[in-house]
């Protein structure tokens, strides 16, 4: 498996930063946020996009994800949403990233409803996201918190580029277990998030391997399945400014992931 890391633990930080970090630190890829408050967001020109491009490759380090927001089964118009994703999907295949994250966003919505919204968008925006070579996956989160949830849309939607993020988070929260998340999401596995919380009650980020997430259970799972994808750390310092600084906890991270992978062989 290779390791990445996402830029959600890094805010606002240069992209030539990002790069070395990720070079000096032994990752092989970073998952971009793709949020306006970052260097590389859709609004950004071709020029800034070529030069994003140049820095990641003469350090050997792929773009894996464009980190969008989109909201695929939120309430409201079709419109919006397809125009948040596409121009998503173009980022990322300007990049050479390989996926784009979405999110499923339901909210109060009942699951057929917001299942209904999910998968028409999805399919409506599969084409072109095909025609560049990116994939759009559907992240285990809010309202559509479990393997089961998100395998029910993507199931129904049937198209090779539209698949799913495993976030362990949002699965251990939902109750699943990684025995069961795995076979779920087999079909449609873009990549796995990994990260650590303490509790369900404080999901302040820790270390990997300093909280409750079922992190050994999780790789021994893939292993045992010989799935070769992408784990990738997302650490939410943006949104916990209280956390720990990610540069420092980088390579003890990576060592946990090594360990891991290595005991799970």
């Amino acid at each position: 498996m290779k390791l990445a890391f996402s830029t959600l633990g890094l805010p606002a930080l240069p992209i030539e930063q990002v790069v070395r970090l990720a070079a000096d630190h032994g990752y092989h890829g970073v998952e971009l946020r793709a949020s306006e408050e970052e260097p590389v967001h859709p609004g950004i020109s071709a020029g800034e996009r070529a030069r994003v491009v140049e820095q990641f490759a003469a350090a050997d380090i792929a773009v894996l994800t464009v980190a969008a927001y989109a909201k695929m089964a939120a309430p409201g118009e079709d419109g919006p949403v397809l125009a948040e994703v596409e121009a998503a999907v173009d980022l990322a295949a300007d990049l050479g990233a390989s996926f784009v994250r979405v999110f499923p966003g339901g909210g109060d919505l009942a699951a057929a409803e917001a299942d209904a919204l999910a998968e028409r968008r999805l399919a409506a925006v599969a084409p072109l996201a095909a025609d560049r070579g990116v994939r759009v996956l559907l992240e285990t989160h809010d309202s559509h918190r479990s393997g089961a949830d998100v395998a029910r849309v993507l199931g129904t939607v049937g198209h090779h580029a539209v698949g799913a993020i495993w976030d362990v988070m949002h699965t251990w929260l939902a109750g699943e277990q990684p025995s069961s998340t795995y076979p779920a999401l087999a079909p449609y596995l873009g990549y796995v998030q990994v990260k650590d919380i303490a509790s369900t009650e404080d999901r302040t980020p820790l270390p990997l391997g300093k909280g409750a997430l079922p992190l050994a259970e999780t790789v021994e799972v893939l292993s045992r399945a010989e799935w070769d994808g992408w784990l990738c750390w997302e650490y939410e310092k943006r949104w916990y400014p209280q956390a720990e600084e990610l540069p420092g906890l980088l390579e003890a991270g990576r060592e946990h992931l090594v360990r891991l992978l290595s005991e799970s062989a």
